[in-house]
């Protein structure tokens, strides 16, 4: 019988140096159930999934000073980004403008002068705050997803004028044309990240803004359902159905939700993904002519 391999003893994220002064051999690092991110950065096999385990992993060899940002301190902030590049796992870093720092395959990094203002401690790391985040993501990313972001950031994480003082601070550089555009139409009522990239489509097109989560209810006031972009003056709702509404119990409660709806005398349009990214026009020209317009 083989001989079992015993446990590897690294628990937590760590570098060459790191494990040397605990003790350990670096031979330690060669274990199976360790991955190295990158030159000198090495993590726990059964945490390289975990995010805050490897945000820590890329900060132990980041500069001085470096915060997380961007799209990384969106994930920190539960902000979840449509459109997104899933394979990109590079951790995202704002350092100093006089850093010789580089990005390199665990990491992407930004130059930037941070105030203490920007920076706020979340997980036990430094990360920039949720106003300052929204800002830095105006630069990178496009306006459906960016709205995406401003919608879920308005839910509770910052108000709408601190956002606003945000774009003050930077009202030129890269996103800030993006960053005006897109507040204006940014709303916490927004229930998921595909809905907000549907209205902004809707906002795109120069249809009038709908009303969200419009609770729709009969003649005698009792409720029909609730629809996630509604024109009330004009009986239509429309609404993004996600991966959820595969699952056995939410179809059949759609279904029914549905039929009360169109036997009150509302038409009623879903979508999804595939409608939203692939046929964006026909998306429009079907609300448009629903909408008699």
């Amino acid at each position: 019988m083989p001989k079992r391999l015993p446990r590897s003893r690294i628990t937590g994220p760590t570098t060459r140096s790191s494990v040397r002064e605990s003790g350990l051999t670096v031979r330690e690092l060669r274990h199976p159930q360790v991955v190295r991110l990158s030159r000198d950065t090495y993590l726990p096999r059964a945490l390289r999934g975990d995010l805050a385990s490897r945000f820590a992993a890329v900060l132990l060899t980041a500069p001085p000073g470096a915060v997380l940002s961007h799209l990384s301190a969106a994930d920190v902030w539960g902000v979840q980004i449509p459109l997104r590049d899933r394979d990109d796992l590079r951790v995202h870093v704002t350092v100093t403008p006089a850093s010789q720092a580089e990005s390199r395959t665990d990491r992407r990094l930004y130059r930037s002068d941070l105030t203490e203002e920007d920076v706020a401690r979340r997980w036990s790391m430094p990360v920039t705050t949720p106003a300052r985040t929204w800002r830095d993501l105006a630069a990178v990313l496009e306006p459906p997803a960016l709205l995406a972001a401003s919608d879920q950031l308005l839910d509770g994480l910052a108000s709408r004028r601190e956002l606003q003082e945000e774009f003050l601070r930077r009202p030129s550089g890269r996103g800030c044309a993006r960053a005006r555009r897109v507040l204006p139409v940014a709303d916490p009522r927004a229930e998921s990240p595909m809905e907000s990239v549907l209205r902004w489509l809707v906002h795109e097109s120069g249809l009038p803004a709908p009303e969200l989560q419009y609770v729709v209810q009969d003649a005698d006031g009792v409720f029909l359902g609730r629809a996630d972009l509604a024109w009330p003056q004009q009986r239509v709702i429309v609404e993004f159905d996600g991966n959820v509404h595969r699952e056995r119990d939410v179809f059949v409660n759609d279904v029914r939700r549905q039929n009360r709806l169109i036997a009150a005398g509302w038409t009623v349009l879903r979508f999804t993904s595939a409608d939203v990214l692939g046929r964006p026009h026909e998306v429009i020209t079907e609300i448009r002519r629903a909408l008699g317009r």
